[in-house]
């Protein structure tokens, strides 16, 4: 049996130094497993929701020596085999492994969100985005509008930026 806490050491270590990245991934993390449990998603899509959650943003860390870029297009490209080698290390099944590559692969993508993990993860990423990227008001209500459909990641928006 695979562990979180597994994951989320691998994580630490692969950006160590970076807190900030760090602290993304936790904070993107513990929204993600809210909103999941919360929607009362099946067990194994939780799993696979909690560890895309940790590893979503694994291609910034190449991006910025490739690129000189922390680009969500960058990410997406460079992304998934990181996260493969990370997760099969790790020893997490292929087909397991092939759904969390496609959700880094594609968390910066709205417009063909294809699964209650991909609506999730893309949604716990914003909650965390709109602080860190201090959006305003306005900013937030079309991020609501245009991406949030869980009734909880709802909830938690307005619980975080409304009240």
């Amino acid at each position: 049996m695979n562990k979180i806490g597994d994951v989320i050491q691998a994580m630490i270590e692969y950006y160590s130094g970076d807190i900030k990245r760090i602290n993304h991934f936790l904070k993107v993390y513990g929204f993600a497993k809210v909103i999941g449990e919360a929607e009362g998603i099946e067990c194994n899509i939780q799993e696979l929701l909690e560890v895309a959650a940790l590893v979503h943003d694994i291609g910034i860390k190449i991006s910025e020596e490739k690129y000189n870029s922390s680009s969500g297009y960058y990410q997406q490209i460079e992304g998934p085999e990181i996260a493969k080698d990370m997760l099969q290390r790790l020893g997490y099944e292929k087909e397991f492994i092939e759904r969390v590559c496609y959700l880094i692969a594609h968390h910066h993508t709205y417009h063909n969100i294809d699964g209650i993990d991909s609506q999730i993860l893309v949604e716990a990423d914003f909650i965390v985005n709109i602080y860190e990227d201090n959006m305003e008001s306005k900013e937030i209500k079309t991020v609501e509008q245009k991406i949030f459909k869980t009734k909880s990641g709802i909830s938690i928006l307005h619980n975080c930026y409304y009240k």
